[in-house]
């Protein structure tokens, strides 16, 4: 082998080869990409038009020409309550039924499911109008939430229920832990604006309309509005806690 002046063996050429190999590897992901969604999901489908589907959403269907994942959103709702249920009865033999439904609530809340749909990109991988991305709908939590339902779905018509099983346990591992230790609370301002917002294109307003007691231990009372519509009403031993509360009156009350 001819050796370079310095005595080491010259370097071989990269060939075309290799830079298309590195270039596939360093392509972001693209809407409707099911190969890497599904490997990032550690499942190996065999229907891939499933999680075409679930990738779907409801504004693409005219302009696409594909169907949404509304049905699969339907049926992901209930597998994922289903593991959940059968999860937290088996984990926790001691709580009584209006505790774990509690619980479960929360695991299958909105603000969960859309920080799992963030987690795992999900928004990269949507099939969306051009109007619905315009306006934000690959970070919407509501979008995110309902897709992730979606994929739970498409797993479970793919694998079956022991594989859907698997994904829905590892995926929300985590976020049941702080759960089942009561550290979460579900961020309501942001979910009643983003609800709000599309219904209405304008934020709600909060306006703090009482307090009462001593400077180290004020309670006030808080409004969350719509134009000159009260949402809900809340209270709290701050400002910011009372607009919490009367913005998970104003969720409660529109659900």
């Amino acid at each position: 082998m001819t050796r370079a002046p310095d005595g080491k063996k010259p370097k071989r050429a990269r060939g075309p080869s290799a830079s298309r190999r590195e270039q596939k590897r360093a392509r972001p992901a693209r809407p409707g990409d099911v190969k890497r969604l599904t490997a990032k999901l550690g499942v190996v489908p065999r229907q891939t038009e499933l999680y075409l589907r679930a990738l779907t959403h409801k504004s693409a269907e005219q302009e696409l020409g594909y169907h949404s994942n509304e049905r699969l959103e339907f049926l992901g709702d209930a597998v994922l309550g289903l593991v959940l249920a059968e999860h937290l009865h088996r984990r926790h033999p001691d709580l009584a039924e209006g505790e774990l439904t509690k619980l479960k609530a929360v695991a299958v809340s909105e603000p969960i499911l859309a920080a799992v749909g963030r987690e795992l990109e999900v928004g990269r991988y949507l099939l969306l109008a051009k109007g619905e991305e315009l306006t934000g709908g690959r970070d919407r939590s509501s979008i995110l939430a309902d897709t992730v339902e979606a994929i739970f779905a498409a797993t479970y018509l793919d694998r079956g229920y022991r594989v859907a099983r698997e994904l829905i346990l590892r995926l929300l591992a985590d976020h049941l832990a702080a759960i089942e230790r009561r550290e979460y609370e579900p961020d309501y301002k942001t979910l009643l604006q983003e609800k709000i917002q599309e219904i209405h294109r304008a934020p709600p307003t909060y306006r703090v309309i009482s307090q009462t007691g001593p400077d180290h231990d004020r309670t006030f009372v808080a409004e969350a509005r719509i134009g000159r519509r009260v949402l809900g009403t809340g209270t709290g031993k701050s400002k910011k806690q009372a607009e919490q509360a009367a913005a998970r009156q104003a969720m409660e009350s529109e659900e």
